[in-house]
């Protein structure tokens, strides 16, 4: 759907100083190692394992409470009345402030509150987060997208205005575009999401891509300097007679003999005929006895049927499953554009007009308005309205990866039996010519160019490829590993380290990516951080420690993306929230709560993980919930390798096992630093 265009002199030791202190990519309709800094979500800190067993119904109070639009205009303008003194809570700088984005509450009354920044006035790209707050108005937690303090010498730029569109443009014509200009005049912005603010111009580039989808290439270039820092492409790609679902009911308004396609009873969704133009609405589809289309390309009014159909049971899934009314949450609807251009073999989400878009596919003949591209479609605007993905590199994969996500669960939950749900994506389409789908879930590499597993190239990747990753999870969190057969569809779903996982349900999942989505996730998520995020919802959902939490951290380890967390008997505990380690500055800490009764064992392993340049830099403690101390590492000045990738072995029978252990780093010689990037317990 929617569619990327052609997305310090080390001393010797002797001399060392001791510290102080769219929906294709042609035929693609339509990770994990270790996180970024940035993009990392808070993370449970107290996991223990356990066998995979059955799988309890989410809390109830973790659901998402299922407001209307009213009341979410409420809580948002609560919000905004409070955005000064949240500021001030968060410590942040006197430059910054903070806009009120979106509002979730769960039905315990936790409030999920999702801001943008701006530093003196500026959009801070990157610089979104979600503050997290109990009933009674504590803050329980904040999701940044970057930790880094918010501070720029200056804000006058150095770099002309004109100067970056210039490059701006260049670089979409590098990617074929056509008719490329800038759509509007560079804007001020800094720019925050690699966890180096700085001073930059964002410009639009307008036009076409390649294949004829209209362009919004967002060209960010150093104010300062004049280097292009990042780019990401902003297009994501009655009765009625259908031509993928059989006869339905759409809603539609008016008397005869002047019914149009306008559903009322969905926020006035309404249904273009673009006529093969490329600009505009082109004409709301009218009709004079409310049945329409007839299951044919000859009838122009099928496809529209099909994509109001589509945007119909995407609405009722988001509002029925996940409480949110409509896919900014405000109860308005999107509309949708069908018979766009000719031959055009894609469809994509446009947040600018907040609309869908439709091509007919090759000869006019195969409309891209199947039901899970229309699923498809709609959720890029609510990945947009809550997340905000961007649309490059991991997160970008993620963001495509959710669209199909929620494609495939609008198409279960429709239920219909001309289009039965699948794990399948673009199959009616039939967007190859042999009949068979663009992406398949269960095993993506069957469609020749998407990742089963994470890799640390799968961000260079395009995203309708790196998104393999997410489907993949998704996929086996749903039905787990091995052969099995799905609504007359046979799949067969391998694991990265060929040992089983069970899945917990496809609705289980869904409430697990939607929370991790809207609550947890931010514009710089990657696949470590999409792992955090739905652990700390599959936490929220059914506890740290559950079966299903440990197994989404085991669903990942299959993907390849982090390890699992125990096996046999052992309980394993483990935090994954990166930690910056200074540069022979003051050691930083990082807890793990357990909730174990009795000792702590003779054999208590203690599982690091460390990237640091020279690890003879650095001591490592394991402190137990008493504030007693064990050295696990020594510094060494003779000890120039890398990193600290080690388990250690305590002897810590004399401690009670319950209460706040914490892993203590200090780097005490200058000259490198170095990030925590995790570590466990293992009882």
């Amino acid at each position: 759907m929617r569619r990327t265009p052609h997305g310090p002199t080390r001393p010797t030791p002797q001399r060392r100083a001791v510290a102080t202190g769219a929906l294709v990519a042609v035929t693609a309709l339509l990770a994990v190692g270790v996180q970024a800094g940035t993009g990392a979500a808070a993370s449970p800190q107290g996991t223990p394992a356990a066998r995979p067993g059955p799988h309890a119904a989410p809390l109830a109070g973790a659901l998402p409470a299922k407001l209307s639009p009213s009341q979410r205009a409420e809580l948002i303008r609560e919000a905004n009345a409070t955005t000064a003194a949240t500021a001030r809570q968060l410590h942040l700088g006197a430059k910054e402030k903070l806009v009120v984005k979106d509002v979730e509450r769960d039905a315990d009354g936790t409030t999920h509150t999702r801001y943008d920044r701006t530093y003196e006035g500026l959009p801070v790209l990157g610089g979104d987060l979600v503050v997290h707050t109990a009933k009674g108005g504590a803050v329980k937690g904040t999701t940044k997208a970057t930790r880094s303090a918010l501070a720029l010498a200056s804000t006058t730029a150095k770099v002309a205005p004109t100067a970056a569109a210039a490059k701006a443009v260049s670089a979409a014509k590098s990617l074929g575009s056509a008719r490329t200009a800038a759509d509007r005049a560079p804007r001020k912005v800094v720019w925050a999401a690699d966890g180096t603010p700085r001073l930059a111009w964002e410009t639009v580039v307008g036009g076409l891509q390649d294949d004829g989808t209209p362009n919004q290439l967002h060209v960010i270039t150093d104010a300062t300097t004049g280097a292009r820092i990042f780019q990401y492409q902003g297009i994501e790609t009655g009765i009625g007679n259908s031509q993928y679902s059989g006869k339905v009911t759409i809603g539609t308004s008016g008397s005869a003999p002047n019914f149009t396609m306008t559903d009322t009873t969905r926020g006035n969704h309404k249904t273009y005929n673009l006529n093969h133009g490329s600009s505009g609405t082109g004409s709301l589809f009218t009709d004079a006895d409310d049945t329409w289309g007839d299951g044919t390309t000859n009838n122009p009014q099928t496809a529209g049927v099909d994509a109001a159909y589509g945007a119909q049971e995407t609405w009722d899934y988001y509002k029925n499953v996940h409480g949110r009314t409509g896919i900014k949450g405000d109860g308005v609807g999107a509309y949708s554009r069908v018979h766009y251009g000719n031959g055009y073999v894609n469809a994509f989400w446009d947040d600018g007009c907040f609309c869908m878009t439709y091509g007919d596919g090759q000869n006019d003949s195969r409309p891209l308005t199947a039901l899970d591209v229309a699923g498809h479609e709609m959720s890029h605007g609510v990945t947009a309205a809550t997340a905000g993905l961007e649309y490059s590199g991991e997160s970008g994969g993620l963001n495509e990866g959710t669209s199909d996500i929620f494609g495939t669960a609008v198409e279960f939950y429709a239920n219909n039996p001309s289009d039965p749900g699948d794990y399948l994506i673009g199959e009616k389409i039939d967007i190859n010519g042999d009949g068979t789908p663009l992406r398949y879930m269960d095993k993506p590499s069957k469609d020749g160019s998407s990742a089963d597993y994470w890799s640390s190239d799968v961000g260079n990747l395009d995203v309708h490829y790196s998104s393999g990753v997410a489907n993949h999870f998704f996929y086996l969190l749903s039905e787990g590993s091995g052969a099995k057969d799905i609504n007359g569809v046979h799949y067969d779903s391998p694991t990265y380290d060929n040992l089983p996982v069970p899945g917990i349900g496809r609705t289980n999942a869904e409430k697990v990516w939607f929370k991790a989505l809207s609550q947890y996730m931010n514009a710089n998520t990657d696949y470590a951080g999409a792992r955090t995020a739905t652990l700390q919802a599959a936490a929220d959902l059914f506890g740290q420690g559950s079966a299903t939490y440990n197994t989404v951290a085991n669903t990942w380890a299959a993907v390849n993306v982090g390890s699992r967390v125990g096996d046999g008997g052992d309980s394993v505990y483990e935090n994954n929230t990166k930690v910056a380690i200074p540069d022979a500055g003051a050691a930083i800490t990082s807890p793990i709560s357990v909730s174990r009764s009795g000792k702590a064992p003779s054999g208590l392993k203690v599982t690091v993980d460390i990237t640091h340049s020279y690890r003879g830099d650095l001591v490592i403690d394991l402190v137990a919930p008493d504030g007693t101390a064990y050295r696990l590492k020594n510094s060494d000045s003779r000890d120039s390798a890398a990193d600290v990738k080690a388990t250690y072995t305590v002897n810590a029978s004399a401690k009670a096992a319950g209460g706040t252990w914490k892993l203590r780093v200090r780097d005490v010689y200058a000259g490198d630093s170095g990030t925590l990037n995790g570590w466990k317990l293992t009882f």
